[in-house]
């Protein structure tokens, strides 16, 4: 899928599936690519990879129909612009809380006059040699609400020129919201943060942005349709593993009835 097809899914009113990897490889990024998704996110932020590990990643998963995007570790000119010329084509950025933080986001994503992104788009020039700053109007700018001031600002956040979506982390945005009064993680179910997460939905749908959402299970996702988001990320490749890797061990233990208590220690052949 292309920026314009994933565009166009929204202004259809169309939800589109993203994909989420977190463990630094080129193989998991190519495997991950190939699946299916929409579109997909490398999150240098919380993931296990730093720049060395970004921009194979990038080159293993972008000549698949897959649109890429980038979670940066903060509201950094030069992380941003530096995944913008390692060839992401969409920019997630965590905990923008004002108008001002989202216009800074925002500048840095797009050459003048729209914004201030420096010109030096080393990969990315490779991978499209048309790439020019004709990109202004491809790239697409993803900001996080995830604290109780940015829920407060949250219309001067979405009606700021230059801001393509939201994106709802809903771990950060418990923690932000309820001040250690719930834990974090995915799949809310507490009417509080519900209302919350609705409401974000419905200020990006007034002021014609895209609601996304970061969801642990398709059943949440759903739900999260029908309030009004329109990217949903369902999984990653870190909990993709994990659970396969523990069914498959628990499969096996099942039915061979041999548990780690039961399965006599293994001799040395040295």
């Amino acid at each position: 899928m292309t920026v314009d097809e994933l565009k166009s899914q929204w202004k259809n009113g169309a939800a589109t599936l993203n994909g989420w990897l977190s463990i630094g490889n080129p193989f998991t990024a190519e495997i991950m690519a190939g699946a299916g998704y929409d579109s997909l996110t490398i999150d240098w932020q919380h993931g296990a990879l730093d720049y060395g590990d970004l921009l194979p990643m990038l080159q293993a998963s972008t000549y698949k129909p897959t649109v890429p995007f980038v979670r940066v570790p903060w509201l950094d000119a030069g992380a941003v612009m530096k995944a913008l010329d390692a060839g992401a084509m969409g920019v997630i950025c965590p905990m923008i809380n004002t108008g001002a933080d989202a216009a800074a986001f925002a500048s840095y994503m797009r050459y003048p006059p729209q914004g201030q992104r420096s010109f030096g788009p080393t990969r990315a020039s490779i991978a499209d040699p048309s790439y020019s700053v004709d990109v202004n109007q491809d790239v697409l700018a993803f900001a996080m609400i995830e604290t109780a001031q940015g829920v407060e600002n949250l219309e001067e956040i979405t009606a700021t020129e230059g801001i393509d979506g939201i994106y709802v982390g809903p771990a950060d945005l418990t923690l932000g919201t309820q001040q250690g009064a719930l834990p974090p993680g995915l799949d809310r179910q507490e009417d509080v943060m519900i209302d919350i997460i609705k409401r974000i939905a419905d200020t990006c749908h007034k002021n014609g942005i895209v609601a996304g959402i970061h969801c642990g299970t398709t059943d949440y996702a759903l739900r999260a349709i029908e309030w009004g988001f329109q990217m949903t990320t369902v999984g990653g490749d870190v909990k993709f593993i994990a659970a396969t890797a523990q069914a498959s061990v628990k499969n096996w233990r099942t039915q061979t009835g041999h548990s780690p208590e039961k399965t006599a220690p293994t001799k040395s052949m040295y």
